[in-house]
């Protein structure tokens, strides 16, 4: 099964034409470079996941691109003529020229990757608000031992994900459909984006 999202098919389509090309680029590097990482929206952004945690991610703007590296110790990788211009530590993007050469670009996500693989933690705090599992969800889990002994068992951020699917439902039988698709999903020890793992 592939590790590309279709979410993030889907981003880089809406995204600005002119940001179309430096994003499809920034994926194909990232894949070449990491050929386990695998792929996530992280605040609505696509983000690329090795060993479960956050390697880097990417973002389109109005008028810009963005890369940005998740491991603080990464900003070392950051030019510093660049520095501040835009979120991450390529500063803005608007063409493929801005790009740094791919020999270089594989050297960093090998680096991050080495920080990851070290178990070096990152001094970077989450602007994530922590999340609360809704009570319809807890109450849930508690009349189904296989879906909450999988659900206590996962990661903070597989946790989120199903949290918000149902948190962020817009109707109360769209949030009742997503409860029992997650209890079902559960109990057969799967996160929520199971479809797009590698298999």
């Amino acid at each position: 099964m592939s590790n590309r999202l279709p979410q993030v098919d889907a981003y880089i389509r809406k995204a600005a034409e002119f940001a179309q090309p430096i994003l499809l680029q920034l994926r194909e590097r990232v894949h070449a470079s990491c050929p386990e990482a695998e792929e996530a929206l992280k605040w609505g952004m696509p983000s690329f996941l090795y060993k479960g945690k956050i390697l880097c991610g990417m973002a389109a703007f109005k008028q810009h691109c963005a890369f940005h590296f998740f491991h603080s110790a990464m900003n070392k990788a950051a030019d510093p003529a660049k520095q501040g211009q835009a979120m991450g530590q390529m500063g803005r993007i608007t063409s493929l020229k801005d790009l740094p050469k791919a020999v270089d670009f594989r050297k960093q996500i090998r680096q991050a990757m080495k920080l990851i693989d070290d178990g070096v933690k990152s001094s970077m705090k989450s602007t994530k608000a922590p999340f609360k599992v809704p009570p319809d969800l807890k109450a849930a889990l508690t009349k189904n031992a296989k879906a909450r002994t999988t659900f206590d068992a996962f990661s903070p951020s597989h946790k989120r994900e199903y949290v918000e699917w149902i948190t962020e439902a817009k109707r109360p039988e769209t949030r009742e459909k997503r409860l029992a698709t997650t209890l079902e999903w559960l109990a057969e020890g799967k996160p929520r984006h199971w479809k797009y793992q590698k298999g």
